[in-house]
């Protein structure tokens, strides 16, 4: 196991539920996310539930860290060839149930990230890779290295397997955080529906 990944806390099945609220409050004032949900009285419940599916689904598939046992901060991963994500995955990996949920409290999601889906696959063909699927540090610890510490943890994982980071980012300050850690922007595309942009990005192993 990399060193720095050592340093860090493995979330498990038990820790589900708070990783989710972690995400939840990281991501609250994210302009793609309140597009997606409407904002509204029901907000902050859509966002729970919505988290809950990719926290579930990378601990079954992939691996989900924080940077202590306080879970300040998430990371989830997948492998390259599992960041689609079927419903015959979401049922084996126990999210079924935040699943039928989120289909009904935000069905746009589906047609809205249809072409970043398509273009993981394209931009990648042929080739493993590490999806970082998502990654958020509550608010009130936000500034404080916890995100740079769960980053850096990754790519030296990268760099040991010897294959690529892939990951997808709402905003212009994201991209500019992720150029300072190596990674290199692929795409900017409009999402339809929502009519907002989404920056697709790479990291290449340096060794």
């Amino acid at each position: 196991m990399p060193e720095k990944l050592k340093t860090l806390y493995k979330v498990q099945k038990k820790d589900a539920i708070k990783a989710c609220a972690v995400l939840a409050d990281a991501f609250q004032h994210d302009p793609l996310w309140r597009k997606i949900f409407d904002g509204g009285s029901k907000f902050k419940q859509k966002f729970r539930i919505f988290f809950e599916t990719p926290i579930r689904y990378c601990l079954k598939y992939g691996e989900v860290y924080s940077t202590s046992e306080n879970l300040e901060g998430i990371a989830a991963w997948v492998p390259g060839n599992l960041s689609e994500v079927t419903m015959w995955r979401i049922i084996r990996s126990g999210a079924f149930i935040s699943g039928m949920k989120m289909a009904r409290l935000g069905g746009k999601m589906k047609s809205t990230f249809k072409q970043i889906d398509n273009d993981r696959k394209e931009n990648m063909k042929g080739r493993e890779f590490i999806y970082l699927q998502v990654i958020g540090v509550a608010l009130k610890f936000q500034g404080q290295g916890f995100g740079g510490k769960l980053i850096r943890a990754l790519i030296e994982k990268s760099e040991q397997d010897g294959i690529p980071l892939y990951l997808e980012t709402e905003t212009e300050d994201n991209v500019k955080m992720y150029e300072k850690f190596g990674f290199k922007l692929i795409k900017k595309v409009t999402l339809p529906d929502i009519n907002l942009p989404m920056w697709e990005m790479v990291r290449e192993c340096l060794h």
